[in-house]
């Protein structure tokens, strides 16, 4: 079968994959020497799967599937504004759990959704407004400070103050998607 596409520009696509996959071959090599078995990668272990027990063990019975999908909002944008980050040159990390994924697992997977899922349970008939700017603040002026601090994260063209805004909405979205009156069962 012949594709649509012009086998030059398959070509020239190719090479760019080709290429990809080398920094991908040498970056595994990177993280085998320098990031597997070492302390900061232990420590992203702990913070990819301890928030998820906390969680299990705070989790507001019978509202999980509500909290797992407004968390899950929360880990597809954040996880997608985050690769859009690193692929940009806004930021980039070290110490990652996995090499494969080009964004920092604990932030994106777990503490994001996790925090979002525990903070929409906490005080649940305070402003939604002003729960999302004390959540931003703390995740973008105290949580993206501390992992610059410890090295997972280090910004090239980013400010916590551009974060602000992004967390604000992320959250009151996420309110919105926990709120749903549409959760019937099928």
């Amino acid at each position: 079968m012949t594709p649509l596409i012009s086998n030059e520009e398959i070509k020239n696509s190719d090479e760019f994959f080709q290429r990809i996959h080398q920094v991908q071959v040498d970056y595994l090599s990177y993280w085998k020497v320098n990031t597997l078995w070492h302390w900061e990668f232990w420590l992203s272990v702990a913070l990819s799967t301890i928030p998820w027990v906390i969680w299990i063990l705070l989790r507001k019975r019978g509202s999980e599937a509500r909290l797992l999908l407004a968390g899950g909002f929360g880990l597809i944008v954040s996880a997608w504004f985050d690769f859009l980050g690193l692929v940009l040159g806004f930021w980039h990390y070290a110490g990652r759990v996995l090499p494969t994924i080009p964004t920092f697992l604990p932030w994106d997977f777990t503490l994001i959704p996790v925090t979002i899922m525990l903070w929409l349970q906490f005080k649940p008939a305070l402003n939604p407004f002003f729960k999302a700017v004390i959540y931003s603040a703390l995740t973008s002026f105290i949580g993206e400070p501390l992992f610059e601090w410890i090295g997972f994260y280090t910004t090239v063209k980013w400010s916590v103050f551009y974060s602000f805004p992004i967390y604000v909405i992320i959250y009151l979205i996420a309110y919105r998607i926990s709120r749903a009156k549409s959760l019937d069962p099928l």
